[in-house]
């Protein structure tokens, strides 16, 4: 008998569910919230066998933040995601997450039936991965949509600091320009870029993450540095190939 948590905010939808699981004689769920905020405090007192959550929730994390930030504290606690959303923003969330195991991914029209939902959820307590085609095709989509368009994914303050770096300003000159009084506030927006394009992980210092940086503006495409150093970019089939500047 599995022992999950079910978090789902849709109230009528909730209890059907719920009911539909324990039907099967398969699956007791210890217990059902509606936020992320919540599942996370239900799992710091007990840890379930295995997450049910959809992807949009109430509260400020959708279920991919909750996840992570469950994770955190028990790795690898199988989880199984299901949404009706079609956002770019949800397949970023998930691709960034680096949820890599222990976990389904599937459309909620396709398989929010309890009797497709048990085996998903025996795979991923056993520690199989699933993901729906349909969702990784979209995950792909995007993936290689933010590796042609890199400022797309930088909030507008960010765009505009980063097109200023790659300009060639240094940190009080792009301050003075936006009317920063405080040029830290500028190495702050630099942290948010470099994280956001993976620059903070590979860089020896701020000074090669600038100038990768600059780089990715000059060319606008994403490009990852390997651990030599070697610059590489996407391809039209989703591969990352080195990049020959033109």
């Amino acid at each position: 008998m599995l022992s999950i948590l079910l978090v789902e905010d849709n109230e009528k939808l909730r209890p059907a569910l719920k009911l539909g699981l324990e039907n099967t004689g398969q699956v007791t769920v210890r217990h059902d919230c509606a936020t992320g905020e919540a599942a996370l405090e239900y799992c710091l007192l007990q840890s379930p066998d295995a997450i049910l959550m959809d992807v949009q929730l109430a509260g400020d994390m959708n279920g991919i933040e909750a996840a992570v930030a469950i994770r955190r504290e028990y790795p690898r606690l199988p989880v199984v995601f299901y949404s009706i959303q079609d956002d770019d923003a949800y397949y970023r969330d998930f691709r960034r997450a680096g949820i890599l195991s222990h976990y389904a991914y599937v459309r909620k029209s396709n398989y929010l039936l309890p009797a497709m939902i048990v085996p998903l959820l025996r795979d991923a307590v056993q520690g199989r991965s699933f993901i729906d085609p349909n969702i990784e095709s979209r995950v792909q989509e995007v993936r290689h949509k933010d590796a042609n368009a890199p400022l797309a994914l930088l909030e507008p303050n960010e765009q505009v600091v980063a097109r200023m770096l790659a300009h060639g300003l240094s940190n009080e000159q792009i301050a003075a320009r936006l009317g920063f009084r405080d040029k830290r506030t500028i190495s702050r927006i630099n942290g948010q870029i470099y994280t956001t394009w993976g620059l903070n992980q590979t860089a020896a210092d701020e000074k090669v993450a600038r100038t990768r940086a600059a780089l990715i503006v000059a060319s606008g495409r994403l490009i990852q540095w390997d651990e030599a150093g070697q610059p590489l970019v996407m391809n039209e089939r989703g591969e990352w190939v080195v990049w020959e500047a033109s």
